[in-house]
């Protein structure tokens, strides 16, 4: 396969509310799609979902998409691609920037899909029709805002609920969830929010049968997690830290964690992806399909990657409505009875709302690959 033509179209879709972590407030959420071209006409998509400003990882939405556009499609218009994992390979030699390496690497596997006539997830070997999902709260202003927040969500079907957590907002907040919903499969996020100072803190939270606590240190930090780990009973969980196999694999040997938050954007791609699940899944530490607040070309990937066997734990993938009055494709993905049903369609399995698409596109470059 060869590439032809790129286009980015940089995107702002509104979302329903705002929604509030220990990083700041996001009420739009600004992406590029990606859309490629082969030499057969053949188009497929990706999505760049690094955040406005470096706050989550180093990379921005502007300096990845700057990347995609004058370095790795460069490269890539020299190569004829065999596989999808060529594009692993193809990279390599590129330090960090996983989330632009991700969204080409995406719209590569939705290319090959297509051109063999399957499912993004028959390519995946994705066996699951339907997908148990969650929903991630953000921060809300009192104790009785999250209560009525996680009360609405359960009502819609969802089955296990993660709390979004910082200082002052966290130990009476997940008290009150949990006196209200004894039995609800309830976590904590903590976004780096916390430091060592902060454990006898999370030792109070470890009380509260949480499935898990996410990234309570900071995103470079293996060893204080080890240490936290070994003094609760809650599974940690690595979120922000993980950016490559290698990292998954120094988690284990370390005994950082105990369950990893595993999200395609960050780890440049679903090849490096693929390979970490098949990894946890070896080593038994419990692996889950993260979000970054997607669209629906995103939404589309996490779910094909989460129909795989090696997970078992609902992933941050939800509804579109959780999100968005306004999706750039045509069909919303919905929630039945906690579940959402995997596309069958060829490649990713869902189409462009080239109406929406261009009503919420505020640029757009054309990238000709002679």
């Amino acid at each position: 396969m060869k590439i032809q033509h790129a286009k980015l179209y940089k995107v702002a879709l509104p979302l329903i509310e705002p929604f509030r972590t220990s990083y700041g407030v996001l009420d739009t959420k600004t992406f590029f799609l990606l859309e490629l071209t082969d030499e057969l006409g053949t188009v497929g998509y990706g999505e760049l979902d690094a955040f406005l400003v470096p706050d989550y990882t180093e990379e921005t939405l502007d300096t990845a998409a700057h990347i995609i556009e004058f370095l790795l499609l460069p490269e890539l218009k020299k190569t004829l691609l065999k596989e999808p994992e060529d594009i692993r390979t193809l990279f390599s030699w590129v330090k960090g920037n996983e989330m632009a390496k991700a969204a080409i690497d995406s719209a590569c596997y939705d290319l090959f899909a297509k051109r063999r006539g399957i499912s993004l997830a028959e390519l995946l070997r994705a066996k699951q029709k339907k997908i148990p999902v969650g929903v991630s709260i953000g921060i809300q202003n009192s104790e009785e805002e999250l209560i009525s927040s996680v009360r609405n969500y359960v009502a819609e079907g969802y089955t296990r609920v993660k709390i979004k957590i910082k200082p002052h907002a966290d130990l009476s907040f997940l008290q009150k969830v949990r006196e209200e919903f004894p039995d609800l499969l309830l976590m904590a996020d903590a976004n780096s929010a916390y430091t060592t100072e902060q454990i006898p803190l999370l030792k109070q939270i470890d009380q509260l049968n949480l499935a898990m606590i996410e990234q309570p240190f900071s995103v470079r930090d293996f060893v204080n997690h080890a240490q936290l780990q070994k003094q609760i009973h809650t599974p940690v969980c690595l979120d922000e830290n993980i950016r490559s196999l290698e990292d998954t694999i120094q988690a284990y040997k370390l005994q950082s964690a105990k369950a990893i938050n595993l999200k395609i954007a960050r780890v440049g791609g679903l090849t490096e992806a693929i390979m970490i699940a098949k990894f946890c899944d070896q080593v038994g530490m419990l692996v889950w399909c993260g979000g970054m607040l997607e669209a629906g070309i995103g939404r589309a990937f996490n779910i094909a990657l989460a129909a795989r066997s090696e997970f078992h734990f609902p992933g941050d993938i939800s509804a579109t409505k959780r999100y968005f009055k306004h999706d750039i494709i045509k069909q919303d993905f919905e929630l039945n009875n906690g579940e959402i049903e995997v596309p069958q369609g060829l490649g990713i399995g869902v189409e462009i709302d080239r109406e929406n698409l261009q009503r919420f596109t505020i640029e757009e470059r054309d990238i000709v690959l002679d």
